[in-house]
C-alpha cells in the first residue's frame, strides 16, 4: 500500500493498493459468497464453483474489497501520521477494476493543534477552593415536593359523569377554523388535557370546564401574540370541541400506607423520606460535579485565542442536531415538525446553537490536549472491559454486533474513559 498526504485545514490522502493485496481479500470473500449461491438443480453449498462464481455480482463484491481495504488503511495512515481526525472521512474510489489497483482519495478533517497557557492550572485551584466550601443539602420543602411529585404520578383516573371541573382529566375532540378553513394540525381525536393546568391556549380549559361527556361546544378564543407559529399568533380562530370523557384524578394519601406501596424496603413514610432525600443528594451531588467540571473547560477556554475551522464547527453542528432528532424521536416528533412547531428555519436554530457548538469543540480539544500534556494513558484490556458493559445491553438482539462498530466504539469507550481521568486529575489539584 502506497500513499501520499496533503495536509491543511483538512488533509487529503490519495492511497494505491496493489492488485495483489486485493485479490487476497477478493479470494476469501468469493469463497463466501459462493456458498450462498443457489442455482436450479444443485443444492445449496454444493454448486460447482464455476458456475457458482457466474452467479455472484463481482462489481459489487469488489466495491465491498474496497470499502474493507479503505477502513483498514485509514486505521494505519491515520496512527502512523499521528492526525487527529474528527469526524467520518470523505471517501472517492477514483480507481476500481479487477486486475488492476484499487486508487482511493481521502479527505478528512484534522483538529488544530493548540497550546495551554503556562498559568492554566490557576483557575482549577481557584474553582477546586471555592468548591470545598459547598455541601449539598436537601430541605424539607424540596422532599415534600418530590414526594407530591410521586404521589401525582400515581394518581388514579375514574371515569365520572358530571361536568368537567378544574383537575380534572378530560379527553376532547377539537377542529380549529380560520375563516371557516380548517387550519394546518387544527384537528386531533382524543386529546388528553389536565383542566388548570394552563398548556392550551388561554381560555380554551376554561371554555372546556362546565361540559359533560358528549356534549359539543363552538367558541371563539385569540392566538397569544408570542405563539410559536407566526401565522396565528395574535389572530383569532373558532374551535369546535366535543368532549368525550371525564375522569377525576384521585391522587393518593402521602402517608405509610403509599410508601408501602412503592416497596418492602419502606415500612414508613418515614423509611421513603430517608431513600428519596438519599437519591436527592447524590443527584445533587451528581449535577454539582458537573458544573464544576463545565466550570474548568469555560475558565480554561476563556484563557485561550484559538481559530477553530469553519468545517470542524459545521461537524459539530450537525451532530447536535442529529442528537436533537434523537431526543425529538422518542416524543414521536420530527425536526421539521418541531421547526414549524417555534415557528423558526433549521438556519435559525442553528445560528442560535452557534456559540454552543464552538464551546463543545473547543471543550474537546482542551481534554485532549490536557491528557496528552499530562500523558494520561488507558490500558486497552480496562477499555475493552468498559466496552463489554456496553455490548451486554444488547444481548438477545439478534445479529446486533454485526451492526456495531467496533472501532468505532472502541475509540468512544476510550475517549470517555480518557475524559474522566483527565477531570479525576483537576479535581485533585
Amino acid at each position: 500500500m502506497d500513499y501520499k498526504i496533503e495536509k491543511d485545514d483538512e488533509v487529503r490522502i490519495d492511497v494505491t493498493i496493489p492488485w495483489d493485496e486485493a485479490k487476497v481479500e477478493m479470494d476469501v470473500m468469493m469463497d463466501e459468497a459462493v456458498k450462498t449461491v443457489s442455482v436450479k438443480g444443485f443444492r445449496k453449498g454444493s454448486v460447482p464453483r464455476d458456475v457458482a462464481e457466474g452467479q455472484v455480482d463481482k462489481t459489487k463484491l469488489l466495491a465491498e474489497v474496497a470499502d474493507k481495504m479503505i477502513r483498514k488503511h485509514y486505521s494505519e495512515i491515520i496512527q502512523k501520521e499521528s492526525l487527529k481526525t474528527v469526524g467520518a472521512p470523505r471517501v472517492s474510489v477514483t480507481k476500481l477494476a479487477e486486475g488492476n489497483d484499487i486508487e482511493i482519495s481521502i479527505v478528512t478533517v484534522v483538529i488544530p493543534d493548540i497550546e495551554l497557557p503556562k498559568k492554566w492550572k490557576d483557575p482549577i485551584k481557584k474553582i477546586n477552593s471555592q468548591d470545598k466550601s459547598k455541601k449539598s443539602e436537601i430541605t424539607d420543602e424540596e422532599i415534600d415536593a418530590e414526594l407530591e411529585q410521586v404521589a401525582n404520578s400515581r394518581a388514579q383516573h375514574n371515569e365520572v359523569d358530571r361536568a368537567a371541573g378544574e383537575g380534572d382529566h378530560v379527553k376532547v375532540d377539537f377542529i380549529v377554523k380560520q375563516d371557516g378553513v380548517i387550519i394546518e394540525n387544527g384537528t386531533s381525536k382524543d386529546h388528553s388535557l389536565v383542566l388548570g393546568k394552563g398548556v392550551f391556549i388561554p381560555g380554551f380549559e376554561e371554555e372546556v370546564i362546565g361540559m359533560k361527556k358528549g356534549e359539543e361546544k363552538t367558541f371563539e378564543l385569540e392566538f397569544p401574540e408570542s405563539y410559536h407559529a407566526k401565522h396565528l399568533a395574535g389572530r383569532k380562530a373558532t374551535f369546535d370541541v366535543t368532549l368525550n370523557i371525564v375522569e377525576e384524578r384521585i391522587t393518593p394519601k402521602i402517608d405509610d400506607a403509599f410508601a408501602a406501596s412503592l416497596g418492602e424496603e419502606f415500612k414508613t413514610l418515614d423509611d421513603l423520606k430517608k431513600s428519596i432525600k438519599e437519591g436527592m443528594i447524590k443527584e445533587k451531588e451528581k449535577q454539582d460535579v458537573e458544573q464544576k467540571r463545565t466550570q474548568y473547560l469555560d475558565a480554561l477556554a476563556q484563557m485561550m485565542d484559538v481559530e477553530l475551522p469553519q468545517v470542524i464547527l459545521d461537524d459539530e453542528m450537525q451532530r447536535m442536531v442529529g442528537e436533537f432528532e434523537q431526543q425529538l424521536s422518542t416524543s414521536g416528533m420530527t425536526f421539521v415538525e418541531y421547526l414549524e412547531k417555534i415557528g423558526k428555519k433549521r438556519e435559525d436554530l442553528e445560528a442560535e446553537w452557534a456559540p454552543q457548538a464552538k464551546k463543545r469543540v473547543m471543550s474537546a480539544l482542551i481534554l485532549e490536549q490536557l491528557a496528552d500534556d499530562q500523558e494520561i494513558e488507558l490500558d486497552s484490556k480496562a477499555v475493552e472491559e468498559e466496552m463489554n458493559k456496553t455490548l451486554t445491553m444488547y444481548k438477545g438482539v439478534e445479529d446486533m454486533e454485526k451492526n456495531i462498530d467496533m472501532e468505532q466504539l472502541y475509540e468512544y469507550t476510550k475517549g470517555v474513559m480518557r475524559n474522566n481521568e483527565v477531570f479525576e486529575m483537576l479535581e485533585k489539584m
